[in-house]
């Protein structure tokens, strides 16, 4: 199944609304999304800190900021096209 990975913070009303959006797109495009905080994490907040939500597609990075669902299902399709 594929993996989208969502790098976020506690309290992070962007992240919060990425989750949101991703959600019901995982039901019909059947992804699991895992949420990975970077607290803790000097090497996550080294690379993702000003950038967060960061959205990785099985590892890849797709998107920060905002999840534009268009975008997203277009990737998505593109990722499972070349696996």
């Amino acid at each position: 199944m594929t993996r989208v990975s969502v790098y976020s913070r506690h309290g992070c009303h962007l992240c919060e609304v990425a989750v949101e959006t991703l959600t019901p797109l995982s039901k019909e495009l059947d992804f699991e999304i895992e949420i990975i905080y970077i607290e803790g994490n000097q090497e996550l907040i080294n690379l993702y800190s000003d950038q967060i939500p960061v959205i990785h597609i099985d590892g890849k990075h797709h998107d920060f900021y905002k999840v534009d669902s268009e975008r997203f299902r277009s990737s998505l399709e593109k990722h499972r096209q070349h696996q």
